[in-house]
């Protein structure tokens, strides 16, 4: 599933980027907090290779 913002999207990165040890756990706030202790690494994968072009800066409340 690829990530509907580009928000989502580096979060993704920063948690993936957690998961994989490059950067701490501490490190992490908010959404990619959340995103490293609830997804896998493989689906963090899939929001985080999302290109950004064409993305909303934010997604749009509903």
């Amino acid at each position: 599933m690829p990530a509907t913002s580009q928000a989502q999207q580096k979060a993704a990165g920063a948690a993936l980027s957690a998961k994989r040890g490059e950067i701490k756990k501490s490190e992490l706030k908010g959404a990619s907090r959340e995103m490293y202790d609830s997804m896998s690494e493989k689906q963090l994968e899939e929001f985080a290779e999302t290109k950004r072009k064409g993305l909303p800066g934010k997604k749009a409340a509903d």
